[in-house]
């Protein structure tokens, strides 16, 4: 998978390169102060120190919002590559990679070389080093199984390090990093399983498109290109021609609920039938956030103000189609949704990727 989104779009530029919209999935956002780049980790840390307190790092840009306002400090391209095997066994092989190598090209080289851990995480966009940030999860996986340590650039010590993955405090879509002008990532380790096969299929939805039974394994391309062809129909796989793809996934996490707030809702949605929900830990559930969306009005193609949109193809994403819309126009959207689900079913909604100079 090509790093399209790391490159300026040839559609609706606005008239100066300096705008963050040209490095966005949503192209979204306003002038930059200042914009730089950065092709390595020792870069990374140059780039940051010679910044200032006001800076933003930018790599795939696929996981944020940026206000119509921009941002009006230094910006930080992350454009860093490459990966190396740092640790070998019979079984298992530990990679590490530069926090811009972009996603789904290490995940494409995991399956090419029997690499066993990360398959089902195939076409998501972004680069390696904001995997750790989110806790990048997808179809039963999620990156804090195989993470086994991140190196950062610690901007309050004023040097590099190593958090090992138990301090990194992995949890649904977070951990230390998200949301903490502290750390920097710089590259990334993973510990992968020597295997021709899949780890155990989990996800439903995976496993009867792949006619096996959960829990079961598949070849590593099949697992690969099974995940790619559902994400694709969702619209979740970049591609220039498909204006669904404008979007940053899915602009919503899935509601965790007490047992209480749960039974409030099941009540609330009595006529609508059972809730989708997935057990979490102690008496905490897991509720579809797509199925609040949609049964409190929002159904696919919804259309917002300027062109915006819910995704034709999957409830939770938001759209620029055109490329012309402003942010605000995509938080007024993003705000009558919330309201909405919070008043119909009191479930409050909070956004995954990160905003930048723009509320919710």
């Amino acid at each position: 998978m090509s790093d399209v989104y790391a490159q300026p779009s040839a559609a609706a530029q606005p008239a100066s390169t300096d705008y963050l919209s040209q490095y966005t999935t949503l192209r979204l956002g306003g002038p930059a102060g200042r914009i730089v780049t950065a092709a390595s980790a020792e870069e990374i840390v140059a780039r940051v120190r010679e910044a200032g307190p006001e800076i933003l790092l930018l790599a795939g840009g696929s996981n944020v919002v940026i206000g119509d306002v921009g941002f009006p400090g230094t910006v930080v391209l992350v454009r860093s590559r490459g990966l190396r095997v740092i640790a070998e066994d019979e079984q298992t092989v530990t990679v590490r990679v530069e926090a811009g190598e972009p996603w789904d090209d290490l995940v494409a080289a995991t399956v090419r070389n029997g690499w066993s851990g990360v398959e089902c995480l195939s076409g998501i966009p972004g680069s390696t080093g904001a995997t750790p940030i989110q806790n990048v999860g997808a179809y039963g996986q999620e990156v804090a199984e195989t993470i086994t340590g991140v190196q950062v650039y610690d901007r309050a010590a004023g040097t590099v390090g190593r958090v090992a993955a138990a301090d990194c405090g992995f949890a649904y879509r977070s951990s230390i990093f998200k949301y903490s002008e502290r750390w920097v990532v710089l590259s990334v380790d993973f510990r992968l399983t020597r295997s021709p096969r899949s780890g155990a299929v989990r996800y439903a939805e995976l496993a009867r498109s792949l006619d096996v039974g959960v829990g079961d394994r598949v070849p590593l391309a099949q697992a690969r290109n099974t995940v790619l062809r559902l994400r694709a129909g969702k619209g979740m796989v970049l591609d220039p021609a498909d204006p669904d793809t404008r979007s940053v996934g899915s602009f919503f996490t899935n509601p965790v609920l007490d047992g209480a707030a749960y039974e409030m809702l099941r009540q609330r949605a009595a006529d609508l039938g059972e809730p989708p929900a997935w057990p979490g830990t102690g008496d905490m559930v897991k509720v579809s956030a797509a199925w609040l969306i949609d049964k409190a009005g929002f159904g696919k193609g919804y259309p917002g103000p300027e062109g915006v949109a819910i995704s034709s193809k999957h409830t939770l994403a938001l759209t620029n189609p055109t490329g012309t819309a402003t942010t605000q126009a995509l938080i007024t959207l993003a705000r009558e949704i919330r309201d909405t689900v919070q008043a119909r079913f009191a479930v409050p909604l909070h956004p995954e990727p990160v905003l930048i100079n723009c509320t919710l």
